[in-house]
């Protein structure tokens, strides 16, 4: 009998475990998020478009996420962003609190093997961007460059966060492919502090997307203080600048040009850890819901931002595809981006 009591009390104990386990699972992710905070990490500095769509869904964002989680944008700047993602990947918790506004020449980064690169792509979660991105190469009015052509006879300062981040790597494609002579200074926070630095005239030039442009600058579009003189990712129906990947002169110049610039289908994309799959999928549905609420979309309207998002799902086979980058084609474009 005492061994048919233990055995009981043993099934007792083992049913009470899986139902303890389930009451855990069905805990939730409402229950686990009610009463939290998710932190945006932030890699740049503040009034950059970053910076600005990382709030912008950092305001709305909280309401679609279960629980309805306290949703807090904090500034972590360094080497580019580089030092906010390596913080994500390797030193925040991995539970579904912390996302990150990523710069979205990270995965080619990774795929091409710069130095500074502690995370694996694949491995983050990404959840989504507003909408893709058109880099573009501005030149400030006083320089009287109008064109590539006009910048492949002239050198013409221009201004960049850090090596490795677009603002860097875009002149520096333009140099090697298209013959032109941007000097790039370095050091610069972010966009904002970069549109000071040409406003003073330390700078001639920078690399920005059209729908910043639009968003933070559209007194300069109006008044002809910059002139775009190309543009790469998607075409925009509203720009009149040649294409960077139609410029290239052979087909492997630009395969090149088409890794380097990868990141224009990813936007400004946001992204988290290796946190639990049903917080990560939470995640991604409150994103999605997010691109669709009127509150959401007035104010993105009114700042200028066109919504076209690029959700979670894809953004993840397209980090896949760019880490699937031929080794020699890696190597070819390594010497960009470092």
């Amino acid at each position: 009998m005492r061994n048919g009591h233990h055995g009981i009390k043993i099934a007792c104990g083992a049913v009470a475990l899986l139902l303890g386990a389930q009451g855990a699972q069905a805990q939730s992710v409402a229950e686990f998020y009610r009463g939290k905070t998710v932190n945006v990490y932030i890699g740049v500095g503040v009034g950059g478009e970053y910076d600005i769509q990382a709030r912008l869904v950092a305001r709305h964002i909280g309401k679609h996420i279960p629980g309805n989680p306290t949703v807090v944008p904090q500034n972590m700047t360094g080497a580019g962003g580089l030092r906010m993602i390596n913080y994500l990947y390797n030193v925040a918790p991995k539970d579904g609190t912390g996302i990150g506004m990523i710069a979205n020449a990270f995965p080619a980064m990774q795929a091409v093997g710069i130095q500074g690169v502690q995370f694996d792509a694949a491995q983050m979660q990404w959840l989504g961007s507003i909408a893709p991105a058109v880099e573009t190469m501005a030149v400030w009015h006083t320089t009287g460059v109008k064109s590539i052509d006009d910048a492949r006879k002239k050198e013409i300062v221009a201004g960049a966060s850090a090596r490795g981040a677009i603002t860097f790597i875009y002149p520096a494609m333009m140099n090697e492919f298209l013959g032109t002579k941007f000097k790039i200074v370095t050091g610069y926070p972010g966009g904002n502090q970069i549109n000071l630095a040409m406003e003073r005239g330390e700078v001639e030039a920078r690399n920005n997307t059209w729908s910043s442009w639009k968003a933070t600058k559209a007194d300069w579009l109006k008044e002809k203080k910059i002139t775009v003189i190309a543009q790469a990712g998607p075409r925009a129906p509203d720009l009149d600048a040649p294409s960077v990947e139609d410029a290239a002169r052979t087909p492997e110049e630009r395969q090149l040009i088409e890794l380097v610039a990868s990141g224009t289908q990813f936007g400004r994309p946001m992204a988290t850890n290796a946190a639990p799959a049903d917080r990560v999928a939470a995640l991604r549905a409150a994103f999605a819901a997010t691109m669709k609420d009127p509150e959401f979309v007035a104010e993105a309207t009114q700042l200028g931002f066109e919504i076209d998002p690029v959700l979670g799902e894809k953004m993840q086979k397209i980090v896949e595809k760019v880490l699937a980058t031929p080794r020699d084609v890696a190597a070819k474009a390594k010497t960009l981006m470092e």
